[in-house]
C-alpha cells in the first residue's frame, strides 16, 4: 500500500480490483436470482397444488366442501415445508459442502514436508574427532538438490563441502547462484535428489528476510527458548540492540507490529540475528544478516557476533555466513564461491587470492550476483513452499478482543518458557498492556442508519418506494387467493342446498386460476427486484470501502494488521453478498404472509385480535431478550476470526524459521487455541438460535390452541369453511412465526457485517486538496525543508525534528545515519505519508498546497523493499498505459533486464517471487526511468544487491538522471561517497550536511566516525570523496 501511494497508483489499482469484483458479483448475481426464484416457490407451490386438486375434483364432478378443501390445504402446507423449503435447502447445502470437502481434500493430498529428509543425516551430538584430529561439523558429498523435482535442471549440483567444527565459512557468489538454497538444503527444506549430507550439532538459522511476529521484541528474540537474563542481555548488547531498546517506547517490551512494521529495516535484521544467536546451538546458518544494516553497525555485528573474536567464536560454534560485504572475507576461515548452483572455488582467503583467479574482480562480480542468487532462491523458496503471506490475512495481535478468554502462562518476569505451550505468535499477554490496538467492537443493536445506508447504496428513493409497492401488491394478491377459496367453498355449499349463487363453478375456477397466475408472477418479480437492489448495494459498499482504504492515511495500516482488514473484505463482504439478502427476503416474505394471515383470521373471528396482541407482545419480548446477546456474539465471532487468519499467515511466512527451531507443535497448539476460541463463540451463536426457535414454537402452539377452542367456546353457529380457513391459516402461522423470527434475528446479525464495512467507509482520509501544479512542474528540482517535523501519531513525539535544509537543483545527495535515525521518515515526509508540521517546497511550491496525486506522480522512488504486483511486466512498469512497447523495452534494456524477461506480458507471481531481489530492484529502477521525473529518491535501494548490480544501478542513475535531483538513503557508504552533498541524520535531526570531502576533514565529525568504522574500506572511501571533490572543483 505504501508503494501504491508513493507511485500515486490508486486509480489503476481501484480499476483492477473493481474489475475482479465485477466478475465476482456477476457470478453471485446468477446464484442470487436462482435463490430468489426458489424462495418465491415457497409462497406459490402450496396454492398452485391446491388449485390443481380442487380444479380436478370439480371437473370430475365431485362435490367440494370445506372439510375436504381445508384438510387438503393443511396437508399441502406440511408437504410444502418438506418439498419446497427443506429439500432445496438440503440440496444446496449438500452441493456447497461437497465443493468445500473437495478443496480440503486436494489440499491434504499435496506433497507433505518429510520430517526425515532423504539423504540428510542430522546428529544432535557434537562431532567426533576424526583421525586427522579435526572434527567436521558439516559434510556434503556429491549432493544434487532441486526445488522442483519435475524440472530437469538442478538448483544445486555436485556440491562437495566439509566445514570443520568452530570454523567461520563465508559463502559468496552472484545473484541467483544458489547461496540461500545451500542453507535451505542444510535445513532439510530443499529436497536432495542424490548425495549425502551429514550434520553434527544443533542448528540455528537467521533468514535473509527477517521474520517477526506480532508480540514483544523480547518474545521475538526468545522465540520458545527459556529466558536467561544474563545471556539475553549479552546477546542484545552484541547485536547492537541496547540503544534501540532505549529509543523504543517500552524498551524490549514494545509490541512489534505485523511483520515488524513499526521497526526500521536494520532493527528487524538485528532482532532476527539476535533470535538466532540467543538459541544455544553448535552450528549457526546466517543468511546475509549484514545487508540491511549500515556500515558501522555491520562492522560491530561482525566483530562482536560472527567474526573470529565474536561471541559465537568464543562458544566454538561453526558459522556459515552468506554475505555481500567483501571486506569481511579476510577474517573468514574458509571461503566458498557459488556460481550457477555449483561450488566453483573454495579455500582460505590466501589460497584464493594467490590462485590464477582475479579474486577482487570475481568478488565484485560475485558480490553482485550473490545478491541476485540469493534473492532468486529466496523467491523460489517462497514460491515453492507457498510461504507467501499475501493470500492470507496477517497476524493480529491478540488484542483482538478476547484477552479474558485465554491467558498465556508465563513465569514471573513475563517471559514465555518452552513449557508454556505458546510462542505468543500472537500473544495476548503482551498485547493486553497495549489495548489501544484492539479491534473496535460496536455495541448494542444495529442502528437504523446502517439499514438506511445499505438500502440507499442499493437503489434511489423512488426505486425503493416502487419495490415496497410491488411487495405489498403481491401480498394482497396472495391473501386474496386464500380468501377466495373460502368464498368458493361457500358457493359450492349453497349450490348443494340448491340456493342461488353469485358465481358458477366454472367462473370460480377461472377467477381462482387468474389469482394463482398473479401470485406466481408477482412473487417471482418481487424476488428478482429485491435481489437486484441487494447486489447493487453490495457492489457499491465494496467499492466505497476499497476506495476509502486506498485513500486513508498510512497510520491506519501501521495500527491495523492486514488480517483485520482482509476479514472485512472476505468474511463481511461475503455475508453481505450472500447471506444477508437471503435472510432479509425470507423475513420480508414471511412478514407479509403473516400479516395477510392475521388479517384473514381477524376478518373471520374478530375476538382473536386479543390473542394475537398477547402473542405479539410475548414474541417481541422474547426477541428483545435474544437479540442483544446474539448480535454481540456475531460481532465477537467476527473479531475472533482475525487472529486465526493472522496466526496462520505469520506461521506460513516464517515456516523455515519455525521448522529450524522444531517448534511446529507449539505453533500448531497455539493455532488450535485461537481456533477453539472462535469455535466456542460460533457454537454459542448456534445454540442461542436453537433456543430461540424452541421458545417461539411453544408460544405459537398456545396460539393455535386459542384459535381452535375459540370457536367452541363461542358456541354460536359458524360456517365450517370459516373454521377450516382460520385453523389452516393458524397452522401455517405456527411454522412461520418461528422461522420468521429467526430470519429477523439472522438478518439483524448479518447486518453487523454492513456495520463493520461502513466503519471502513469513514476512515480518516489523506489531504483532499485538488489544486494542480503547473503541468511542467518541477522544472528545476530544488527541494527546501523549512522547520520540518514529522509525527507518525499525533500524540507521539516527532520522529523528524525541525529540519532546515535546501537541496539545489540536480544535486546528488546521500542520506546516511544509524538505523532508526529518521532516514526513511525523511522520504515519507517528501511524499507526505504522515502528519507534517512545517513546509517542504519543491521549486518554490509548498507540497501541502497541491493534490497528493500530482505531488507523488512527479517524484520517482525506488523503495527499500522492491514491490512487484501479481500482474504482467507491462502493468508493473506502466499501469496507466501511458507508454508504448518500445519505451518499455528501452527502459528494461537500460537496466540490463531485457534478456531476463521473455515478454512484456510475462506474469509476475505473488510479490515478485519469480524474480530475485536484485532483479526486482532493477524493475523498480526501470519504472523510474520511464517516469523521467526531476526528483528521484532511492530508499536503501541497493541494500540487497551484489556490488555489480549496485554499480549498474549507480551508473544508470548517473547517466539517465544526470540533470535530476537524486536523494539516496544508503547503508553502504561507497554508494554515496561521490555525492554532491551528504546529509547525516541522527535521532530525527540533521547532524551534518555538506560536501563529503569537507565532512571527512572534521576531526570528530559523524561521517568521519562512520567511515573509520568500516576498517579496511575507510581509505578507499576517503579517496573516492577527495577525487570527486577535486574533479568538481577543477571543472
Amino acid at each position: 500500500i505504501q508503494v501504491i501511494k508513493m507511485y500515486a497508483w490508486e486509480k489503476p489499482f481501484q480499476a483492477v480490483v473493481g474489475e475482479a469484483r465485477r466478475r465476482e458479483i456477476k457470478q453471485i448475481r446468477y446464484a442470487s436470482y436462482l435463490r430468489g426464484f426458489y424462495l418465491s416457490t415457497m409462497v406459490f407451490t402450496e396454492r398452485s397444488t391446491l388449485y390443481i386438486t380442487i380444479a380436478a375434483a370439480v371437473l370430475m364432478g365431485n362435490q367440494i366442501s370445506a372439510d375436504i378443501v381445508f384438510s387438503a390445504a393443511s396437508y399441502y402446507n406440511i408437504l410444502q415445508l418438506v418439498a419446497a423449503i427443506w429439500y432445496p435447502l438440503a440440496i444446496s447445502f449438500g452441493a456447497e459442502a461437497l465443493v468445500s470437502l473437495k478443496r480440503v481434500e486436494s489440499f491434504l493430498l499435496q506433497e507433505g514436508h518429510d520430517e526425515k529428509a532423504r539423504g540428510l543425516t542430522h546428529k544432535k551430538s557434537e562431532p567426533k574427532t576424526s583421525e586427522s584430529g579435526v572434527a567436521n561439523a558439516i559434510v556434503l558429498k556429491q549432493v544434487n538438490a532441486n526445488w522442483d523435482l519435475t524440472k530437469p535442471q538442478h538448483t544445486l549440483q555436485d556440491i562437495n563441502l566439509k566445514i570443520k567444527r568452530g570454523q567461520l565459512c563465508a559463502v559468496i557468489g552472484p545473484v541467483g547462484a544458489g547461496k540461500s538454497s545451500l542453507l535451505q538444503l542444510l535445513l532439510a527444506e530443499l529436497p536432495i535428489t542424490d548425495g549425502d549430507v551429514v550434520i553434527h550439532g544443533e542448528l540455528s538459522y537467521a533468514a535473509q528476510e527477517p521474520w517477526l511476529f506480532t508480540g514483544t521484541v523480547r518474545n521475538n528474540i526468545l522465540f520458545g527458548e527459556p529466558y536467561d537474563r544474563k545471556r539475553y542481555n549479552e546477546v542484545t548488547k552484541c547485536c547492537a540492540l541496547s540503544t534501540d531498546f532505549q529509543q523504543l517506547s517500552n524498551g524490549d517490551k514494545t509490541i512489534v507490529g505485523e511483520r515488524g512494521a513499526s521497526l526500521s529495516g536494520g532493527q528487524r535484521a538485528r532482532i532476527s540475528l539476535a533470535r538466532a544467536v540467543y538459541k544455544p546451538a553448535s552450528i549457526y546458518l546466517l543468511d546475509d544478516p549484514l545487508s540491511a544494516v549500515d556500515a558501522h553497525v555491520g562492522r560491530h555485528l561482525f566483530d562482536e557476533v560472527i567474526g573470529p573474536r565474536g561471541r559465537l567464536a568464543t562458544e566454538k560454534a561453526t558459522r556459515l555466513l552468506i554475505t555481500h560485504q567483501v571486506h569481511f572475507l579476510t577474517e573468514a576461515d574458509w571461503i566458498v564461491i557459488v556460481e550457477n548452483g555449483r561450488i566453483s572455488r573454495q579455500g582460505t582467503y590466501e589460497e584464493l587470492s594467490n590462485s590464477d583467479l582475479d579474486f577482487a574482480k570475481l568478488l565484485e562480480r560475485i558480490k553482485d550476483e550473490d545478491e541476485a542468487l540469493e534473492s532468486e532462491n529466496e523467491s523460489i523458496l517462497s514460491h515453492e513452499s507457498t510461504y507467501e503471506d499475501e493470500d492470507i490475512p496477517y497476524m493480529d495481535g491478540v488484542r483482538d478482543g478476547y484477552q479474558p478468554l485465554r491467558r498465556t502462562s508465563a513465569n514471573n518476569d513475563g517471559s514465555l518458557t518452552r513449557k508454556s505451550a505458546s510462542l505468543a505468535l500472537s500473544s495476548e499477554q503482551d498485547l493486553s498492556d497495549d489495548s489501544g490496538l484492539a479491534e473496535d467492537q460496536a455495541k448494542g443493536g444495529v442502528s437504523g442508519r446502517v439499514w438506511w445506508e445499505y438500502f440507499r447504496a442499493g437503489s434511489s428513493l423512488c426505486g425503493l418506494i416502487f419495490m415496497v409497492c410491488v411487495m405489498l401488491l403481491s401480498q394482497v394478491i396472495c391473501s386474496g387467493s386464500d380468501y377466495f377459496v373460502n368464498i368458493w367453498t361457500q358457493q359450492e355449499y349453497l349450490r348443494s342446498l340448491s340456493r342461488p349463487t353469485t358465481f358458477t363453478t366454472l367462473e370460480c375456477l377461472y377467477i381462482y386460476g387468474a389469482l394463482i397466475i398473479g401470485v406466481v408472477l408477482m412473487t417471482v418479480f418481487r424476488g428478482y427486484l429485491f435481489f437486484k437492489v441487494c447486489m447493487h448495494a453490495s457492489k457499491v459498499l465494496h467499492d466505497r470501502m476499497f476506495g476509502c482504504i486506498l485513500r486513508t492515511t498510512m497510520r491506519f495500516f501501521d495500527t491495523n494488521p492486514s488480517g483485520r482488514i482482509l476479514n472485512r473484505f472476505s468474511k463481511d463482504m461475503g455475508a453481505i453478498d450472500e447471506y444477508l439478502p437471503k435472510a432479509i427476503i425470507d423475513f420480508i416474505q414471511i412478514a407479509l404472509v403473516m400479516f395477510g394471515i392475521l388479517i384473514v383470521i381477524c376478518v373471520i373471528n374478530p375476538i382473536l385480535l386479543l390473542a394475537i396482541l398477547i402473542v405479539a407482545i410475548i414474541d417481541y419480548w422474547v426477541l428483545q431478550l435474544y437479540l442483544r446477546p446474539s448480535q454481540d456474539l456475531k460481532r465477537l465471532e467476527g473479531i475472533c476470526r482475525s487472529p486465526v487468519f493472522s496466526h496462520l499467515s505469520a506461521s506460513l511466512s516464517g515456516i523455515a524459521t519455525i521448522r529450524a527451531r522444531e517448534l511446529q507443535e507449539i505453533v500448531t497448539k497455539e493455532f488450535d487455541n485461537l481456533q477453539d476460541v472462535h469455535s466456542a463463540v460460533w457454537q454459542l451463536t448456534m445454540s442461542s438460535n436453537t433456543a430461540l426457535g424452541l421458545w417461539l414454537d411453544c408460544i405459537s402452539c398456545c396460539f393455535l390452541a386459542a384459535v381452535t377452542f375459540s370457536f367452541t367456546l363461542l358456541g354460536t353457529q359458524t360456517f365450517s369453511g370459516n373454521v377450516g380457513l382460520a385453523i389452516s391459516q393458524a397452522m401455517i402461522l405456527t411454522g412461520m412465526v418461528q422461522y420468521g423470527v429467526r430470519q429477523v434475528a439472522e438478518s439483524l446479525q448479518q447486518m453487523t457485517s454492513v456495520e463493520r464495512v461502513l466503519e471502513y467507509t469513514d476512515l480518516e482520509q489523506e489531504s483532499e486538496i485538488t489544486k494542480q501544479p503547473p503541468p511542467s512542474w518541477p522544472t528545476q528540482g530544488q527541494i527546501e525543508f523549512k522547520d520540518l517535523s514529522l509525527r507518525y501519531d499525533p500524540n507521539n513525539p516527532p520522529v523528524l525534528k525541525h529540519l532546515n535544509i535546501t537541496i539545489e537543483p540536480s544535486w546528488k545527495v546521500g542520506v546516511v545515519g544509524r538505523t532508526g535515525a529518521g532516514k526513511s521518515s525523511l522520504i515519507g515526509a517528501l511524499f507526505r505519508l504522515s502528519h507534517l508540521e512545517g513546509d517542504i517546497l519543491v521549486d518554490g511550491i509548498e507540497t501541502g498546497s497541491i493534490s497528493l496525486e500530482s505531488l507523488r506522480s512527479k517524484i520517482s522512488i525506488i523503495p527499500q523493499d522492491p514491490v512487484l504486483f501479481s500482474a504482467t511486466i507491462r502493468y508493473n512498469l506502466d499501469p496507466f498505459d501511458k507508454y508504448g512497447d518500445a519505451d518499455l523495452w528501452r527502459a528494461l534494456e537500460d537496466v540490463e533486464l531485457k534478456g531476463a524477461i521473455p515478454g512484456l506480458d510475462y506474469m509476475v507471481t505473488q510479490r515478485g517471487s519469480n524474480f530475485s531481489v536484485g532483479q526486482r530492484q532493477l524493475l523498480c529502477l526501470a519504472r523510474a526511468i520511464l517516469r523521467n521525473n526531476k526528483v528521484l529518491v532511492l530508499d536503501e535501494a541497493t541494500a540487497n544487491v551484489d556490488p555489480q548490480t549496485d554499480a549498474l544501478i549507480q551508473t544508470t542513475i548517473r547517466t539517465k538522471f544526470k540533470h535530476c535531483t537524486v536523494l539516496t538513503v544508503a547503508h553502504r557508504l561507497h554508494t554515496v561517497m561521490d555525492s554532491d552533498r551528504i546529509l547525516v541524520m541522527d535521532d530525527g535531526r540533521a547532524r551534518e550536511f555538506d560536501i563529503p570531502h569537507l565532512l571527512l576533514k572534521k576531526q570528530n565529525g559523524a561521517l568521519r566516525q562512520m567511515v573509520d568504522a568500516t576498517g579496511a574500506e575507510a581509505e578507499s572511501l576517503k579517496k573516492i570523496a577527495s577525487e570527486t571533490y577535486n574533479k568538481k572543483h577543477r571543472t
